[in-house]
């Protein structure tokens, strides 16, 4: 029993320190990006693919499992900031 609790333990700890490596790696890429002035661009490019999901989940809703209501409300929120936002700049 004991082997089990320290192989859940040592599982448990190799899959908090890889989430920690990939986020600290996001952050490095998110600072590197915004000194270059990029930060608008990588912007532009992700509210395009966060408009295509939101649209594509919207006329076809995935099938087989459910993909949970939280997911499910992230995505109608990020699609209603999008076009509040989209609003936002052209004055209407």
């Amino acid at each position: 029993m004991e082997t089990v609790l320290t192989l859940m333990l040592v599982r448990f700890g190799l899959i908090a320190g890889g989430l920690v490596v990939v986020a600290l790696v996001l952050f490095g890429v998110a600072v590197t990006l915004r000194r270059r002035g990029r930060g608008a661009q990588v912007r532009r490019y992700a509210e395009t693919a966060a408009d295509y999901l939101a649209a594509r989940d919207a006329v076809r809703p995935r099938r087989g499992g459910s993909r949970g209501r939280l997911a499910g409300e992230a995505v109608r929120f990020a699609a209603r900031y999008l076009e509040d936002d989209r609003r936002g700049k052209d004055g209407r």
